[in-house]
């Protein structure tokens, strides 16, 4: 059986995960990790499996390794996906590529010169709910989209140190949300409207972020949308989506530990969701990897590609632009707004 070798750039939590769905997958084989931070418990790891452990220069040059995974620090993802293209590897990079888009125009420009493949790390079209909703939608069964409703909220607040890197909360959490108002329409977004605050913790805006945001969407042909973000939910991971039609409607709920419902003469109980995203999207993080895998085996385009991670980002960029101006951005306006910032 062939198999593809992998190098994996950035081992913290989301590099680990790929790691292990990767050992877990017969037609992948991890020959190298690299990590700055590599420690005793990772050389350990490491060792245990066969892997080695190099730096990420010495990875990316290394004729052996076909594909590299990149879960590294945002900041550093399109120098990798330069020296990964020229090099002929194929490349699966998390999200976002960047937080520029010049930048992000100059990897998908040497991704395309050199011939291989880029997928992004956009796990949540790979949540079978959200899959099962998108494919309703295509097969035509709530007709003409006129609304999509996102609902997308955090159990906690991510720490500080993360947050004052973190790009904000439209291009670092939001953008997912952007991805699937794309995926699950169908539809690319014309303009948008952002409104954010800060009601959660103070210290977002002391990094220049807010912790509560409400953007909404109109769609070509029309269609409207609005996504509802928030750093913390008492309750757990809040993900929902609905597509409402001209002949109906399709959502998908939260996923929960169980649907046991207890009723009783005080009220009606059951689980609360999912903690958090590492639970709610084990089973989309395995097969995102797993049609990597494939698509390059098989040679065909991966589902997720540079082209649909550079248009999350400029609608990140527009609603990040439409809250600070406080006015409605066309995504045509975009480019003229970039020059002058």
């Amino acid at each position: 059986m062939k198999k593809i070798n992998i190098g994996i750039i950035g081992m913290g939590r989301i590099g680990r995960i790929h790691a292990d769905n990767l050992l877990r997958d017969p037609k992948a084989s991890i020959v190298a990790i690299s990590d700055p931070f590599a420690g005793d418990e990772l050389r350990e790891w490491a060792a245990a499996r066969g892997i080695a452990i190099a730096d990420s220069d010495a990875l990316l040059d290394d004729p052996a390794i076909d594909a590299v995974f990149i879960c590294s620090s945002t900041d550093t993802h399109v120098p990798f996906i330069k020296r990964a293209a020229a090099n002929g590897k194929h490349i699966f990079c998390e999200k976002p590529v960047s937080m520029d888009l010049s930048a992000t125009e100059e990897a998908l420009e040497a991704v395309r010169l050199a011939g291989v493949q880029l997928q992004v790390g956009f796990n949540r079209r790979f949540d079978h709910n959200f899959r099962r909703v998108r494919e309703h939608v295509l097969e035509g069964a709530v007709g003409e989209p006129h609304m999509i409703r996102i609902t997308s909220r955090d159990p906690a607040p991510p720490p500080a140190d993360y947050i004052k890197v973190s790009g904000g909360i439209y291009m670092d959490m939001m953008i997912h949300d952007f991805d699937m108002a794309r995926y699950l329409s169908g539809r690319e977004v014309e303009e948008v409207f952002a409104q954010g605050a800060v009601l959660v913790d103070p210290v977002f805006a002391a990094h220049g972020d807010v912790d509560t945001a409400i953007v909404t969407l109109r769609f070509e042909g029309g269609a409207l949308g609005v996504i509802d973000c928030s750093r913390r939910a008492a309750y757990g991971y809040d993900q929902r989506a609905e597509v409402f039609g001209a002949d109906g409607s399709v959502a998908a709920a939260n996923d929960y530990p169980n649907t046991a419902m207890v009723a009783t003469r005080d009220g009606v109980r059951s689980d609360k969701p999912l903690h958090f995203f590492l639970e709610r999207y084990n089973s989309a993080y395995i097969d995102e990897t797993r049609q990597f895998i494939e698509c390059l085996l098989n040679g065909t385009p991966v589902p997720v590609s540079g082209e649909d991670a550079y248009r999350a980002e400029r609608i990140a960029l527009a609603s990040k632009l439409s809250s600070q101006y406080k006015r409605i951005v066309k995504l045509s306006d975009l480019d003229s707004l970039r020059e002058g910032m």
